[in-house]
């Protein structure tokens, strides 16, 4: 399988990125990057962010670093976004998205990823309100192919999120909405998370990683990795006591036949931990992750 590194943990950390390109490259032993917009946000101006951008692209160019996507962080996903209730909100989510498919352009990735967004409330449990709720939103989502394949963006990946009031949330609406998205200008795949789909509480016997890779198979563009104990979204480091090992991941992995598909480490952690704490953890992390994923290869 291909291990990866989503730049999470870096934010509000390491934000040199000729600094943060040389950790990824001689330190974590990666070549498979997906940045995070909680390093650059799409919504900052355009000259500004476009040369910013310009930087760390030649930051992992010079390391050799493949920038194979940008996603969403922490700030875009506390917002309503495509399925906010109010259209005035939908369409600044909709201009913020389009600004970030510009990020990742000038980037140099193919690929943008993102949770689409999150239902009010009253939406959330209201059947009509759902069903208007998920239509609008597949509007968008064309709009935004349409506006990605003008841009030159490759493919869109979107994330199945651990939450009953955003879309998709299970095996089952994952696959609804790659069919339903199926006509888009360019791909729309779909971001599978080990921590989510193994969240419990709103899963129940379908909080099982194999069966997720095996029913959305056709439709998964990435992975992200995770530490969890299935209770919450944790995004632990691999130095936490968790209920996901090396010998789990390349079983579901194998038997869904999804070896080529990049797994990106994404470890989100708490803004008040220290940062050498914070090194170890992902050090100790990539450093077993490499080791026990090559052993389980023997």
């Amino acid at each position: 399988m291909k291990l990866g590194l989503n730049l999470s943990f870096a934010t509000k950390r390491w934000l040199d990125p000729y600094q943060l390109a040389a950790m990824c490259r001689n330190d974590f032993k990666v070549e498979h990057i997906q940045f995070t917009w909680d390093l650059i946000d799409p919504w900052w101006p355009m000259i500004q962010r476009n040369a910013l951008a310009g930087e760390y692209r030649r930051a992992f160019e010079t390391e050799g670093l493949l920038l194979d996507a940008t996603f969403g962080g922490i700030a875009s996903y506390t917002y309503a976004q495509l399925l906010a209730p109010s259209e005035l909100q939908r369409e600044v989510s909709f201009q913020f998205f389009q600004r970030a498919v510009d990020l990742t352009v000038e980037m140099g990735a193919e690929v943008m990823g993102t949770p689409v967004g999150g239902m009010t409330y009253d939406h959330s449990r209201d059947a009509k309100m759902r069903e208007e709720r998920y239509a609008n939103m597949l509007e968008y989502l064309f709009r935004i192919a349409e506006y990605g394949k003008g841009s030159g963006l490759k493919e869109i990946h979107i994330e199945a999120t651990p939450l009953i009031t955003e879309f998709p949330h299970s095996p089952e609406s994952s696959v609804q909405m790659m069919t339903d998205l199926a006509s888009s200008a360019i791909p729309y795949k779909l971001l599978v998370d080990w921590g989510h789909a193994l969240f419990s509480p709103l899963l129940g016997q379908e909080a099982d990683m194999g069966h997720w890779l095996k029913v959305c198979k056709p439709y998964i563009g990435s992975i992200h990795l995770q530490q969890t104990d299935g209770l919450l979204d944790r995004h632990w480091d691999f130095t936490k006591e968790g209920i996901i090992t090396p010998q789990l991941i390349k079983k579901a992995t194998e038997d869904a036949g999804l070896s080529d598909i990049v797994q990106y480490l994404e470890v989100v952690p708490a803004f008040e931990a220290f940062d050498d704490e914070v090194y170890e953890g992902m050090k100790k992390t990539m450093d077993y992750l490499h080791k026990e994923l090559a052993l389980c290869n023997t």
